[in-house]
C-alpha cells in the first residue's frame, strides 16, 4: 500500500447526534454532461441533497453555469443553499472571482483538467470530494475539499444540515485564484 492510499482510505462511523467523520474519505461523482438550467440540476440523483458531498459536487456544477450564465448559476445556488439565497454582496464576490475572464475557475476541479490544457476537463466529467477527520468538528455542518488541477492544495467548501437531513451549501471558497492557463500564460 502507498502512502497515497493509505490517505485515500475511508471509515465512516455514525453518532446519535452528527456525522463523525473518523478517516479521510473520498468521494467521486461523474457526470455525463453539465446542467444548464436549475430544472436539469434538480434532475441528478444528487439533487437529492442527502449527503454533503453530493451538495459539494453540485456546487461546482453550479459555478461552472454561473461562468456561461449568471442567472442559471444564481438559480443553480441558491436551490443549493436552501433557505439561504445569495446575498448581493455574495453575487459581487462571484462576479468578482469571474471578471477578466476567469471562467476556467469551476472547471479546474474536474479530473484532467489542468493550466496545460487551459483547464478542459475529461468527459465524462469526474469530481472527487474529500474530508478528513475533522470535517465534521462542528455539529450540523460539514467542511470538504476539492482538488484544483490548478492549485497545490485542495480548495475548502463548507455544507450545513437542515432539520430534514439534506445538506446545503454554506460557504464555498473554491472560487479562488489558481494558475493561469497556458494559453493565457505570458511566460509559458
Amino acid at each position: 500500500m502507498s502512502i497515497f492510499d493509505k490517505f485515500n482510505s475511508s471509515s465512516v462511523e455514525q453518532s446519535s447526534n452528527a456525522q463523525n467523520v473518523q478517516e479521510n474519505k473520498v468521494e467521486i461523482f461523474t457526470f455525463n454532461s453539465l446542467p444548464e438550467s436549475v430544472e436539469q440540476l434538480k434532475t441528478l440523483k444528487e439533487a437529492s441533497l442527502k449527503t454533503p458531498f453530493e451538495t459539494a459536487a453540485l456546487t461546482v456544477l453550479a459555478l461552472c453555469a454561473y461562468a456561461a450564465d449568471k442567472q442559471i448559476g444564481i438559480d443553480m445556488l441558491n436551490f443549493l443553499r436552501g433557505p439561504r439565497p445569495l446575498s448581493l454582496m455574495d453575487i459581487s464576490f462571484l462576479d468578482d472571482r469571474f471578471r477578466d475572464g476567469k471562467h476556467f475557475v469551476p472547471f479546474s476541479y474536474f479530473k484532467g483538467a489542468v493550466p496545460e490544457n487551459d483547464y478542459t476537463p475529461a468527459v465524462p466529467f469526474t469530481l472527487e470530494v474529500q474530508s478528513n477527520p475533522y470535517s465534521a468538528s462542528n455539529e450540523g455542518y460539514m467542511t470538504l475539499w476539492i482538488k484544483s488541477g490548478g492549485a497545490d492544495s485542495p480548495r475548502q467548501i463548507t455544507l450545513r444540515r437542515k432539520g430534514d437531513g439534506r445538506w446545503f451549501l454554506w460557504e464555498q471558497y473554491i472560487m479562488v485564484g489558481i494558475r493561469t492557463p497556458k494559453s493565457q500564460d505570458p511566460w509559458s
